[in-house]
């Protein structure tokens, strides 16, 4: 048998792995790095196994470290469901929250909208990580997922907290340089750039004479990020087909230009996305009603066609 004193120490582990970091386990359990490290170090002593390989930029799970791990994720979800136990049957709005974002939504309107939710609520603790690729709730151990676009169809569910639509747009630079397009047919005489999480048939489709077409762009450069793509377009590096969210700022000030309006009017939505419908920790109903809410007063919001 473990331990006793070797529980929260399995606990730490699964965080260890979850961040894939010394560090990031130690934010989030407030030690230094050099106690997770130990704690770690103690508890492969106590299980006669090395569960971690470690190198100076990488960690990786061994083939005992892969099975206790299943054990360990275990336990923090057994401590995770008490409290929420604790917390529905008070209706308290206390705990941990974990989340995840882009980190062009996390930086433009997220972060802020959750600073504005933490000072109504001291007993929340959240942890904001941020990621362009879409991650697995479950998996994760996130309590809330946001995401810009439409979903696929899974079993989790999403709550729509805004809505957004893309736009087309460019650096005044850029349009003097190599000219304003008119139509999408345009666009293969421009340097378009591409935001690589996406096809480009997705990403260049319009309406043209009630019928779609699709654009085959090019373009030298392609970005994972969409705070990347955004330092590009200002830069002049070319076009690019964005959420109006991101360059809405930039469009007000004339830093960048709205082309091909009209041609593209379809809107998405700005979702959060949790795993369970019932049994909803108090903490996550009142930090989504929170940004339902705070969202309608202060954005996001699509930049209004200027098309017909």
């Amino acid at each position: 048998m473990i331990p006793v004193d070797q529980l929260a120490s399995l606990a730490l582990f699964a965080r260890v792995v979850h961040h894939r970091s010394f560090s990031g386990a130690a934010r989030e359990a407030g030690l230094a790095k050099s106690a997770v490290s130990r704690r770690i170090a103690e508890l492969e002593a106590a299980l006669r196994v090395r569960l971690l390989h470690r190198t100076t930029r990488t960690l990786s799970l061994t083939e005992e470290g892969l099975r206790v791990l299943e054990h360990a994720r275990a336990l923090v979800a057994a401590a995770d469901a008490a409290q929420e136990v604790a917390g529905l049957a008070t209706g308290a709005v206390r705990g941990t929250l974990r989340l995840n974002a882009t980190p062009a939504f996390s930086q433009l309107y997220l972060a802020r909208a959750v600073s504005a939710f933490l000072a109504l609520h001291p007993e929340v603790e959240v942890h904001l990580s941020t990621d362009d690729r879409m991650v697995d709730v479950v998996e994760g151990g996130f309590d809330v997922v946001f995401r810009i676009g439409r979903l696929t169809d899974s079993g989790l569910i999403a709550r729509r907290l805004a809505t957004d639509r893309l736009v087309v747009c460019g650096s005044p630079e850029y349009l003097a340089r190599a000219g304003t397009p008119r139509e999408p047919a345009d666009l293969l005489q421009h340097t378009c750039l591409h935001y690589a999480l996406v096809p480009r048939s997705a990403e260049w489709r319009f309406r043209q004479g009630g019928r779609t077409i699709e654009v085959s762009t090019r373009g030298p450069l392609s970005c994972t990020d969409g705070l990347s793509l955004r330092e590009a377009l200002l830069a002049g590096a070319g076009l690019a087909a964005v959420p109006s969210m991101l360059v809405a700022a930039d469009v007000a000030t004339g830093r960048l230009h709205l082309v091909l309006e009209g041609a593209r009017r379809a809107e998405f939505g700005v979702h959060a996305l949790t795993a369970h419908r019932t049994q909803v920790p108090p903490r996550v109903r009142a930090l989504l009603d929170f940004l339902a809410s705070h969202f309608r007063t202060h954005g996001p919001r699509p930049i209004p066609s200027s098309g017909a």
